[in-house]
């Protein structure tokens, strides 16, 4: 009985409840969005909220080291929100992508028309924060 109730205990740790965090760059038009956990249907809500948070800053960067799970509802709103910035004159840029979610965005075809870097550290690197990452096709 007590290896069952631990079985439940850690399928409960790893159930990967989505959470995000919106950290301003300090002394920079910048924010950064810490994502955790899994990205689906039932946290495109936060996360919509919190890019929304993020508008007016000239950079948003979304730190996908902690994300374990995206589905397309959460790849959806990642989009819809880098079209939104641009059309502001800002960036979306995305960094951390660990290989699940990786994946995900290559296999669609999203990573494409993305930013990506390696970490938040990399993309916040360089003159005018623009050093290094994988550039790609703007759309």
């Amino acid at each position: 009985m007590v290896d069952e109730e631990r079985a439940g205990e850690e399928a409960d740790d790893l159930s990967g409840r989505f959470g995000v965090d919106v950290r301003p760059v300090p002394g920079g038009d910048a924010v950064v969005l810490v994502l955790v956990g899994e990205l689906d249907r039932d946290g495109v809500e936060p996360l919509r909220e919190a890019l929304e948070q993020g508008d007016g800053s000239g950079r948003i960067i979304v730190d996908c080291s902690g994300l374990g799970f995206c589905d397309s509802s959460g790849l959806n709103v990642l989009l819809r929100a880098r079209m939104r910035v641009l059309e502001a004159g800002g960036r979306l840029d995305l960094a951390g992508l660990r290989p699940p979610v990786d994946r995900m965005f290559d296999i669609t075809g999203a990573r494409d028309v993305f930013q990506v870097y390696e970490s938040t550290d990399e993309a916040l690197s360089g003159p005018g924060h623009e050093g290094g990452g994988h550039h790609v096709r703007e759309r």
